[in-house]
């Protein structure tokens, strides 16, 4: 009998594992994928680790998280500054001074102030009705169309028009020449990659790959006390009030025969007619000096029963189907919710971390 069955050998269940057996809890961890890690998981291909499931970058301001994350490996330097190609242009992000010094050859950030304020006003638009609006309101046109409306209708599958204003509250905008993506304090990529951070914290649990929860469940769930789900709530319950939706992913990933393919980690293609997002080159997360490079590209899609499910749907429609389900696991006593499709919420790796953390010492005090 173990104390604790945990679904899902990815980031959320692996720091829970670790917690719990730190505390003298008997884990089983199962995961139906043939390998631990869940959407982190890196492989190593010609002396490159590459992020199987797309680009990771480990970024915090909160000091407990990144000391807790740096027992599992040691991390580099790196920075994210991604490109965006709009056709054959590109321009740096996030939407900097490089980037409206490219657009309008403005030079000083007042400049640059006062071409997206002009904008705004030429929009006439006061209270935005949907996505297009919203992000015109907020960068004005030329921003809006070159690097956000393309990119987000591949994102989300739908016409700018369609798609909600909520989805973007707002946009990074920086009066300053810098093309660090994030503001975060702590910032890197794990030398060596993500997998072994897990293979650390799931030490002392006993492991079962390629087992589907619902092939087994009944044994399953007798063979434990508790169970910390981070699979698809909704899937859970039987889909009793119907179907969440999510967003998927398709990954094409090449080795090539060059040393160096883009010139940086990550490329993001903006025009709609490219049917990929962005190319991810592996080799720059690590500085890599490898004769051979990886590269991968990412086809978003709608998501169908059977695909991989990367990003929950957050609108309006799809949270009040999860409230449901969401009261209902409230009643639980012998079951836990967690991670992006137990929570159904976007979760970045650091806030991931926090919430495994959070819900451990809750339930293991």
């Amino acid at each position: 009998m173990y104390d604790y069955l945990i679904v899902g050998a990815g980031l959320f269940g692996a720091v829970f594992a670790h917690e719990a057996t730190k505390a003298n809890k008997k884990c089983l961890v199962i995961d139906k994928r043939n390998h631990i890690g869940g959407n982190i998981y890196t492989k190593e291909v010609e002396g490159i680790q590459v992020h199987e499931y797309g680009a990771h970058i480990f970024h915090t301001s909160d000091k407990e998280v990144w000391d807790y994350i740096q027992e599992f490996a040691e991390f580099n330097r790196y920075t994210n500054s991604p490109i965006a190609r709009y056709k054959d242009e590109l321009y740096n992000m996030p939407f900097n001074m490089n980037t409206f010094n490219k657009l309008w050859g403005v030079v000083t950030p007042q400049e640059a102030k006062d071409k997206i304020a002009e904008q705004i006003k030429e929009s006439g638009i006061k209270e935005p009705t949907n996505l297009e609006e919203q992000a015109i309101s907020l960068v004005g046109k030329d921003i809006y169309e070159k690097l956000v409306k393309g990119y987000t209708q591949k994102q989300w599958g739908r016409k700018c028009t369609e798609l909600p204003s909520f989805i973007i509250k707002r946009l990074p905008v920086r009066f300053t020449y810098d093309n660090n993506y994030f503001n975060d304090k702590y910032q890197g990529i794990p030398i060596g990659g993500y997998t072994q951070i897990i293979e650390k914290m799931l030490e002392g649990c006993d492991v079962r790959l390629n087992c589907d929860f619902f092939d087994h469940r009944e044994e399953l769930v007798q063979s434990a006390k508790k169970i910390l789900f981070t699979g698809m709530i909704d899937e859970y319950y039987n889909h009793c009030y119907g179907e969440l939706e999510y967003r998927t992913l398709r990954f094409e990933t090449e080795t090539l025969n060059t040393d160096n393919y883009q010139g940086n980690a990550v490329v993001n293609y903006t025009d709609y007619e490219t049917p990929y997002t962005r190319i991810i080159e592996h080799k720059h997360f690590e500085y890599g000096t490898q004769e051979k490079t990886v590269i991968t590209k990412e086809f978003p899609a709608t998501w169908q029963k059977g695909d991989e499910p990367y990003y929950p749907m957050n609108d309006e429609k799809n949270n009040s189907l999860f409230k449901k389900y969401k009261e209902l696991s409230d009643k639980e006593e012998s079951i836990l919710f967690g991670g992006r499709l137990g929570m159904y919420k976007y979760f970045d790796m650091h806030n991931i971390i926090k919430e495994a953390l959070t819900l451990s010492k809750n339930e293991l005090k």
